[in-house]
């Protein structure tokens, strides 16, 4: 009986191992890549971004509680936000500006915390003079209901409460004053 070599202490590997070896890398790089693949995909088709918009009740970090079925009549737009989010620090003193100048007609603006901590929170509204309705998304119940992709991202109601657009990004003055005056005329 012929007898078999046997790797060396230096390393010699069969051919055959290696193309094997090879194979299953392959194979396993083009799974992890087809699977994020297709969880992205998956993940575009669920976007919410028409229909009902998901209630929710949010505590305010000053206190108040917020359902959101309660403002109906009115135009809402939920900001998705968290303190180490550098795109979130652009789009702060544009939603604030915006909020100040709309809250007289009839639109609401609701901040929800994504992932953060309480005091880093509470520094990044008082950093930017937030005044408008903030508060934590505890245990992402808010955030999974929305289905959001990441942050920023806003969402535009209507006054029946019907979601009209999402923007995903920090967006800037121009856009989210488009979407909240077509949402005022009803042309969004």
């Amino acid at each position: 009986m012929a007898e078999r070599s046997l790797p060396t202490i230096s390393g010699d590997v069969p051919e055959a191992g290696i193309r094997w070896g090879r194979l299953i890398v392959w194979v396993a790089v083009i799974g992890l890549f087809g699977g994020l693949g297709w969880k992205m995909w998956q993940n575009n088709l669920d976007q919410v971004s028409s229909g009902a918009a998901p209630d929710f009740t949010l505590n305010t970090f000053d206190g108040q509680t917020l359902l959101l079925s309660e403002l109906r009549g009115k135009v809402v737009v939920i900001n998705f936000w968290a303190s180490w989010c550098v795109p979130c620090r652009d789009e702060a003193p544009i939603l604030e500006a915006a909020w100040r100048e709309y809250r007289e007609r009839d639109v609401v603006f609701i901040g929800v915390d994504y992932l953060d901590t309480e005091t880093e929170a509470r520094a990044y509204l008082a950093e930017f003079d937030i005044t408008y309705p903030n508060g934590p998304d505890l245990r992402t119940l808010i955030s999974t209901s929305y289905r959001i992709k990441g942050i920023p991202e806003t969402f535009f109601v209507d006054a029946a409460g019907q979601m009209r657009d999402v923007f995903i990004g920090p967006i800037n003055d121009t856009e989210l004053r488009r979407r909240v005056e077509g949402l005022l005329s009803g042309d969004l």
